[in-house]
């Protein structure tokens, strides 16, 4: 069994509230070890509940397994922290003298290589390099919260930056499964959070008029627009507004009531205490029967919902995890077996049970052995010689019937493997049973009676296999004639 090279390696945390903490996630679920430094005596306990809602979440989104958690730890000092690390997030607050004094301290340990970035929501770039060392090597990476689940970073550069040191951000984020936005230009709050400050002056205005409340004004998001924006954006939405004509027709039909206006984006009402109460009032009394923590679970379970919705349509963030999940199996260890002789039923699959997996009795749900049993035999055709060429020269071994066996239950987390055994195979039919075991102590779980018959694709014939998979199959076939017939085989349903 061989494995390729990780892409992992050391990151290290400056400040771990909500943001540093949700980075450190990230990046310890892709297998990178983390160092965290905050000299808050409470940053032990806090990060150790963003990661609980990490592991629970993030694995959740993926349909192959991750990599090895890697190895967390807490420095002492700054220095001991960045010391050989290949990724450090300065996630201190917004404070711009105490930005530059953390990045200088940073700087007088972090190799020249390292990238160094700032989950600043506001600061350029180039506002952060002044007075630096090595000024190059500081950019922006800006996230959106939960970092571990939203996929968005803002990658600014900088003027100054080197064309290494981008390269190796993105390729960095894009490793741990995130969408890095490179802003063409510096400016102040880059992109996203410019938009976001458009809403939330005009959501002030409204309340402060008292012409809506904050759950109003929360349920025309998530009941209306948000739906749109969190799969199509701003523009391709407002495109489909113009009908056939599209995005040119929109504009022309809506642009002019700009000029009316209906917003206040250019002011902003004057926070007094009065305002300021107001809207904690309102914001406790829409949410405040639930704890932060318990809303942050009720997020990240709706987010994952809406993506992986999104994933089985294969757009938008969806399209980003499907990328993420071939490049994790890329990572995987390339495990197909050799078609060898071997007197015992071939180990095929190892997995773990995923989050996704799982259904409401807390148990790995039916139509995922299915798709467990579905890999076992893709593999075992794989193994035999029935590859893309194989296919593409016109034949390929079509599924007739299938009989499955739920004999036990397993969990999240806990890890299972497959076997296959050929019980008869000819030119034409491949008869084979398949078992899926626990990792702990091979109890089975389930088992899978399959007949598959070779088809030539164009026609939806029956016909001869080829000679070179048929010397595989029936050398594989010959040996496990030697193993006991399974006690099920042949057992039809509802029969004792």
């Amino acid at each position: 069994m061989t494995k390729k090279a990780s892409v992992a390696g050391k990151a290290c945390i400056v400040g771990g509230g909500v943001i540093g903490g949700g980075w450190a996630a990230r990046f310890l679920l892709h297998g990178w070890d983390v160092s965290v430094f905050d000299p808050d005596p409470e940053a032990e306990r806090k990060i150790a509940e963003v990661l609980r809602n990490a592991r629970l979440s993030l694995p959740a989104l993926a349909d192959v397994p991750m990599p090895a958690e890697g190895a967390l730890r807490f420095a002492d000092t700054l220095a001991e922290a960045a010391r050989d690390a290949h990724w450090i997030q300065e996630s201190v607050p917004e404070d711009l003298a105490l930005k530059h004094k953390v990045l200088a301290d940073i700087q007088t340990v972090a190799t020249d290589t390292a990238v160094i970035g700032s989950s600043t929501s506001g600061f350029r770039p180039t506002q952060l390099q002044d007075g630096a060392r090595n000024p190059g090597q500081i950019l922006v990476a800006h996230p959106f919260n939960p970092v571990y689940l939203l996929p968005l970073v803002e990658i600014v550069p900088g003027r100054i930056a080197p064309h290494e040191i981008l390269d190796r951000a993105v390729a960095t984020v894009t490793a741990i499964g995130m969408k890095p936005l490179v802003v063409r230009s510096e400016i102040d709050a880059h992109i996203a959070d410019r938009l976001l400050e458009a809403t939330w002056r005009e959501a002030l205005w409204l309340i402060n008029d008292d012409i809506a409340t904050t759950q109003e004004i929360d349920d025309a998001i998530r009941f209306g627009f948000g739906l749109r924006w969190a799969q199509m954006g701003l523009f391709e939405t407002y495109r489909l507004a113009g009908g056939e004509e599209g995005m040119a027709h929109f504009i022309r039909q809506f642009g002019p009531t700009l000029k009316w206006p209906w917003s206040k984006l250019t002011d902003v009402p004057e926070l007094t205490d009065a305002l300021i109460q107001k809207i904690a009032d309102q914001s406790d009394a829409q949410s405040g029967a639930s704890s932060i923590r318990e809303l942050e679970r009720v997020r990240d379970a709706n987010l994952i919902g809406v993506m992986r919705a999104l994933k089985a349509r294969d757009w938008g963030a969806g399209a980003l995890l499907g990328e993420h999940d071939r490049r994790l199996a890329a990572l995987m260890p390339e495990d197909i077996p050799e078609a060898g002789m071997s007197a015992e039923p071939l180990r095929m699959l190892d997995l773990a049970v995923l989050p996704a997996w799982i259904d409401y009795n807390g148990h790995m749900t039916e139509y995922r052995y299915a798709e467990v049993f579905s890999d076992t035999s893709d593999r075992l055709l794989l193994m035999i010689g029935m590859d893309d060429d194989y296919v593409a020269a016109g034949c390929s071994y079509y599924t007739a019937e299938t009989h499955i066996m739920y004999i036990d239950e397993v969990k999240l987390n806990q890890r299972i493997y497959s076997t296959t055994q050929i019980l008869s195979a000819d030119a034409k039919r491949l008869h084979v049973f398949h078992r899926l075991h626990a990792g702990d102590g091979d109890r089975l779980i389930a088992s899978a009676e399959q007949m598959y018959l070779h088809v030539a694709r164009e026609s939806g014939r029956v016909c001869e296999a080829g000679s070179a998979l048929l010397e595989k199959v029936s050398a594989i076939a010959d040996a496990h004639t030697h193993i006991p017939w399974p006690d099920t085989a042949g057992r039809h349903v509802g029969q004792r």
